[in-house]
């Protein structure tokens, strides 16, 4: 496959990663999409089926702050907006989150331009609900143990954190790198635990399964 040929996301990936900057590659590719030039793969006009099947699911629906990791143009943020949830949304791209404001002019979302892998230090046990959709596999597995631990400190006693990811089946050249069983297992640690990890299929690519994880961290007791 020449460069003409590969996938600009790939394309992208490469140079970013041949040059030391695992994050690098995702302004450009939403700057070509801007230009007309290229297309962001993960761009969708719904939410994610199985966040919003998990969320509907919900009883009572969920509270207090939300986050969305690597929110893109801003379609599950909005999402989890809808539900009641104060929701913070966040992307390394200021291309992207420039466009998700277009998009949803009125919305009641923050959105933020942040680094997954240096987020703001107020966020830290911020948040009642953190979301990460596919972001994590989009990051090469040098940093990925960095972006899990940040991820999981998001987590304010008592919250609920959701992952969606593909599933690993084969190694493979990313991106995507899709997460092990061993991936997600690593968002626990002694104060976070599992409390559902589903293999569920891709309703939009028939034959393929994805990760549904739910963890919860603990209420700090000296709270309680």
């Amino acid at each position: 496959m020449t460069d003409a040929q590969t996938p600009a996301d790939r394309r992208l990936a490469a140079e970013s990663l041949a040059a030391n900057d695992p994050t690098g590659w995702f302004e450009p590719l939403y700057a070509e999409a801007a230009a007309g030039t290229s297309v962001v793969p993960w761009d969708r006009a719904e939410p994610n089926p199985l966040l919003a099947d998990w969320m509907r699911g919900r009883a009572p629906a969920p509270c207090g702050r939300g986050l969305v990791i690597g929110c893109g143009y801003g379609t599950d943020a909005e999402f989890v907006a809808a539900q009641g949830i104060r929701t913070t949304a966040f992307d390394i791209s200021p291309t992207a989150i420039r466009a998700a404001r277009a998009r949803f002019p009125h919305s009641p979302v923050t959105y933020k331009v942040a680094d997954l892998l240096r987020p703001p230090a107020t966020w830290l046990g911020a948040f009642d609900l953190v979301v990460e959709s596919i972001t994590v596999q989009s990051l090469p597995p040098e940093v990925r143990a960095t972006a899990i631990t940040n991820i999981r400190e998001f987590l304010a006693p008592g919250a609920t954190l959701l992952v969606i990811a593909d599933i690993s089946t084969v190694p493979a050249p990313g991106p995507p790198w899709p997460l092990t069983a061993a991936d997600i297992d690593s968002f626990a640690d002694a104060d976070v635990a599992p409390v559902r990890v589903e293999r569920l299929p891709r309703a939009d690519v028939p034959g393929l399964h994805r990760w549904r994880a739910e963890l919860h961290r603990a209420a700090d007791n000296a709270a309680i």
